[in-house]
């Protein structure tokens, strides 16, 4: 893996919650009898011919591959060694075959991703960057280098007038652009600067900016600029915890604007018990972002506030995983989301194993 204790400095250098420490957390026996099962599980489904993975009715492979692979390296298995191995050599294999002369991870004619292509993008690129950090194998690290150097440049070029990306790119998508997959790509470009891929400074700051310019006077974003400007009363939670996750990735954890998005979703997002129906992908950034800020990282950001007010991991984990474990499947899925199994279950296991502090991109 990362050679851990130096990787990001830089980035990391302005973390005012303490003092830079990456640190894996004790897990519980029954926690990670959980992700043992879902990890299993998640493993036996991925395609014996093709070697990826895909939501209900064969859609968003693209996506689908990357998020599942995640998973297996934050469990600490690299292309080299580990129990899943073999599953993450046969992904990035099936990544490399579809990556188009653009730059482009997938295939914009899939018909299942043909409409939203940059979402496979934007999570194709977080997956292979983190899978690039640790590779050994001279051609391969190479063929990796120059993959994602093209799909670096090609967020470039596929990134609108405001600093947004929509589901296309903005030449195809007449310059649309929403949250969502704003973030995606700069999640996914942070990790591909972490990885020591050049990405010019320019693209990342003009996708903070735009997500500054879609914040209202709550704290919280909007869906999109595309059709006007930050209106109170418009803000989506999920695209919030997004920010957050994002901010605090780049090392911006004090930030005024990371302290409004910060406060929005701890007013706006139930943890754990009264969840909203298909909040996964909210679910997914938020405890990103509540595990960076550990158990005291609200009350620095916030001094004064009361205790029984802050977000804290060990309460997001006390409620969150009782959800989790009274939602998992015999055989080790979860089918809460509307978009499949797949999906769901990469979501609760990348949230169950933060405390690991595998992959750079989601460590404190």
């Amino acid at each position: 893996m990362f050679p851990i204790r130096s990787i990001t400095v830089g980035f990391l250098a302005v973390f005012c919650l303490g003092p830079i420490a990456v640190r894996a957390e004790e897990i519980k026996a029954e926690q990670q009898a959980m992700i043992d099962r879902g990890l299993k599980w998640l493993a036996s489904t991925q395609s014996k011919g093709e070697g990826n993975w895909e939501a209900n009715g064969g859609q968003y492979p693209t996506t689908m591959t990357a998020l599942a692979g995640m998973c297996f390296l934050m469990e600490g298995s690299t292309l080299r060694e580990g129990k899943y191995s073999p599953n993450l050599r046969r992904a990035v294999e099936w990544f490399m075959k579809r990556s188009q002369p653009s730059g482009l991870l997938g295939n914009p004619n899939n018909p299942t991703e043909s409409s939203r292509y940059m979402y496979g993008h934007g999570f194709g690129l977080l997956f292979l960057a983190s899978v690039y950090g640790e590779e050994e194998d001279e051609r391969r690290r190479k063929d990796l280098e120059r993959m994602l150097t093209k799909a670096v440049e090609y967020c470039g070029k596929a990134q609108t007038d405001r600093g947004g990306w929509g589901y296309v790119s903005a030449s195809e998508g007449g310059n649309f652009d929403e949250g969502s997959v704003t973030i995606t790509q700069l999640q996914g470009l942070r990790a591909a600067r972490n990885a020591g891929i050049v990405v010019p400074k320019s693209i990342i700051d003009k996708a903070v900016k735009y997500l500054k310019d879609c914040t209202t006077s709550r704290g919280g974003i909007i869906y999109s600029l595309a059709t006007g400007s930050a209106v109170s009363g418009q803000e989506r939670p999920a695209l919030t915890a997004a920010a957050v996750s994002c901010a605090f990735s780049s090392g911006d954890y004090s930030s005024d604007y990371a302290k409004k998005w910060i406060k929005y979703c701890k007013e706006s997002i139930p943890v754990g018990k009264g969840r909203l129906s298909h909040d996964e992908y909210q679910s997914y950034y938020f405890a990103q972002a509540v595990y960076i800020l550990g158990d005291d990282g609200y009350e620095r950001l916030f001094p004064g506030s009361k205790k029984d007010d802050q977000l804290s991991w060990t309460k997001y984990k006390e409620a969150m995983f009782d959800y989790l474990k009274a939602g998992q499947s015999n055989d080790g899925s979860w089918s809460s989301g509307y978009i499949g199994n797949v999906f769901t279950t990469t979501v609760n296991l990348t949230i169950l194993q933060l405390d690991k502090a595998t992959l750079p991109i989601y460590q404190r």
